[in-house]
């Protein structure tokens, strides 16, 4: 996605080999222009997967998740990473370790929100290691309904989240696949062309 790849190349900033910050656009302060096209972006890519509702994790899951659900017209939930008073019973839990944060979470869903006859797209800013998206696989899994895709807005296409995910059979969307931070650059991997044989 173009505008995106533009957006991380302009307002994005390279802390080390492995930690992009993108606080300006998308987990922090929010490009609410570039969110909508996001959205519209996974939504064309699942378009005909069948999706009932959208998955995500709080918090910076929740703009491209709700602006993708918007365009489906499905329903979002998000998995909460901190324990409620008014959310206490009836959860699905899963274990979620952050390499960049060090910590490890338990994420939690109420299990009245996912039903059996689900079809979850799930919507993330990162994929790096896939701990975030393999936990709320988990979620959907423990409730019995059915992982119809994954969508990412970045992914950290030299770590092997990515491999690992697509190797479980899962159908990966990114819509910006970074191959390295090297030396302080942004590069992305280029789209291979297809060759019909």
């Amino acid at each position: 996605m173009k505008a995106l790849q533009n957006k991380i190349l302009t307002d994005g900033i390279v802390l080390s080999d492995t930690v992009l910050k993108v606080d300006t656009f998308l987990n922090h302060q929010m490009d609410p222009v570039l969110m909508k096209e996001i959205g519209e972006e996974f939504a064309s890519r699942f378009e005909d997967a069948g999706i009932t509702k959208i998955l995500t994790i709080e918090s910076s899951g929740i703009a491209p998740a709700i602006m993708t659900a918007l365009k489906l017209n499905v329903e979002m939930v998000f998995a909460r990473k901190r324990k409620s008073l008014t959310l206490q019973d009836g959860l699905i839990t899963s274990k979620v370790y952050s390499f960049t944060k060090k910590e490890e979470n338990e994420i939690s869903v109420a299990d009245k929100f996912i039903q059996e006859d689900d079809v979850i797209l799930i919507i993330d800013d990162f994929l790096a290691n896939g701990q975030a998206a393999f936990g709320l696989m988990d979620i959907v899994q423990k409730a019995g309904a059915k992982v119809g895709g994954i969508g990412i807005v970045i992914e950290k296409a030299f770590q092997d989240g990515g491999k690992q995910i697509r190797q479980s059979g899962v159908k990966v969307e990114s819509l910006a696949r970074i191959q390295s931070l090297s030396n302080g650059k942004v590069t992305f991997v280029e789209d291979k062309p297809t060759v019909e044989v």
